[in-house]
């Protein structure tokens, strides 16, 4: 019998493909270069040429990419974008291995999932469900938080990507959809808390508090919270002339407090501060604050800071 050794230099290694390699999709590609064969494209050049000095091997496309791979990592938009990409005219599941696996990190909501997985079937192509939670940092460190909905047999193929990204990884359930059901619940809270967060800051700076001492009280007694002490520094930096680095924009929350206002609709559950604070989202859109990091939104609730 042939050695353990020898076998496992027989054993072509593990391929994925990242399709998209902007703020999320290039750290996770490059963390995945440390243990497996990693495949990549963007249509922007300079990503591309990042990619290439980070071990990721380049493609033309995206149908290129993602041929001969065990995995193909998603990051996409939303459900119209996910399908375009699988689906659409350059769509890359005719050239998908049967028996691969897309790994979807994005969230789009649960009613984009049962189509993208019956079409995926016809393909001998299985779709994990796994949005994730962190910024580029953590990705990049492996440090990033992914809810899987996925059937046990194609949790296993993805599990070498998802283990290598994951500092937590909780698999929520065994169906496609029961991801993006758990990670719609836990951007409702983050949704709120972001805007909760600015709100009181706002009403500090009002009452004439020092804000960056408000913040620090308020950190350290039971109106803590991580999304406080993560958000709340980034809230402060909203009037310079710069704005917070951008970490996570503003328009991600419109998106997603969207996509949990379809989810209570359609559970025919009432949800009136979720609702209130996708306002707020939509109207720091509506003024021009889309692109900006999300602790822009104080803005929207006091255009000015009174204390300086």
């Amino acid at each position: 019998m042939p050695s353990s050794t020898t076998a496992s230099l027989d054993t072509p290694p593990y391929a994925v493909a990242v399709v998209g390699l902007g703020a999320m999709g290039l750290p996770m590609a490059t963390r995945l270069t440390s243990k497996l064969s990693v495949h990549g494209f963007d249509i922007s050049e300079d990503r591309m040429q990042l990619a290439s000095d980070a071990g990721i091997l380049r493609h033309g496309s995206a149908r290129a990419a993602a041929e001969h791979v065990d995995a193909v990592l998603l990051a996409v938009r939303n459900g119209a974008q996910l399908d375009d990409v699988l689906f659409g005219v350059d769509g890359i599941a005719e050239v998908l291995s049967p028996g691969s696996v897309v790994i979807l990190t994005s969230t789009v909501g649960t009613e984009a999932i049962p189509a993208t997985v019956e079409k995926l079937a016809a393909y001998g192509v299985a779709l994990v469900d796994a949005p994730l939670s962190g910024g580029p940092i953590r990705a990049a460190a492996g440090d990033l938080l992914i809810v899987v909905g996925a059937a046990p047999e194609s949790l296993e193929k993805a599990r070498p990507v998802l283990e290598l990204l994951a500092s937590t990884l909780t698999i929520v359930g065994d169906r496609p959809g029961d991801g993006q059901a758990l990670k719609t619940v836990n951007q409702l809270l983050c949704g709120i808390h972001i805007a909760a967060a600015a709100e009181a800051l706002a009403l500090a700076d009002a009452l004439g508090l020092d804000p960056a001492k408000t913040l620090s009280a308020l950190e350290a007694g039971a109106a803590g919270s991580f999304m406080l002490s993560n958000r709340g520094p980034r809230i402060l930096s909203a009037y310079e002339e710069e704005g917070a680095p951008v970490l996570s924009r503003l328009d991600i929350f419109v998106k997603d407090m969207g996509i949990v206002g379809q989810a209570t609709r359609a559970a025919g559950l009432a949800s009136p501060v979720a609702a209130a604070a996708e306002q707020l989202y939509l109207l720091g859109q509506a003024q021009g604050l889309g692109a900006a990091d999300d602790s822009a939104v104080i803005r929207v609730l006091a255009p000015v800071q009174r204390t300086v």
